[in-house]
């Protein structure tokens, strides 16, 4: 669900009343959701509630950001006092290149693949770099 989607749900869910919290770890969008009460913690994202294999911290977050029910006492969103053991946004902000070498040759995943890519085209076209404007015959 998109961050929008949530602080309209959230604010339908709290008209009915029953009181909401939203945790996040991207303040900008929440703050265009405007959802009616958040937690928010400076971490990656998809890492809202802390680092993996840190339970006790994991508790830890959860248990202050439940607490926001009893002492928020306005709308807005309230930053955790916690900090990511590394510092991650540096490394996050460094390009990272998943994709796969680039060969001359075709690449087969294994041997029958290649066997079946030469008995489709040929050695001379399963074996060969595409050339500009190559159609594959199949």
């Amino acid at each position: 669900m998109c961050h929008q989607s949530v602080g309209l749900v959230s604010r339908a869910i709290e008209r009915k009343g029953v009181p909401t919290l939203s945790m996040t770890s991207a303040h900008s969008i929440t703050t265009s959701a405007n959802p009616p009460r958040a937690a928010f913690t400076d971490f990656p994202l998809g890492h809202t509630c802390g680092p993996p294999d840190r339970p006790e911290e994991q508790r830890s977050i959860m248990h202050d950001a439940l607490a926001l029910f009893e002492t928020m006492e306005q709308p807005g969103i309230v930053e955790l006092d916690y900090s990511w053991p590394a510092p991650w946004k540096e490394e996050a902000r460094q390009p990272v290149d998943h994709r796969t070498p680039r060969h001359d040759t075709p690449q087969y995943q294994n041997q029958d693949d290649r066997s079946a890519a030469v008995a489709a085209h040929g050695v001379g076209v399963a074996c060969r770099p595409a050339a500009p404007g190559d159609i594959p015959r199949c």
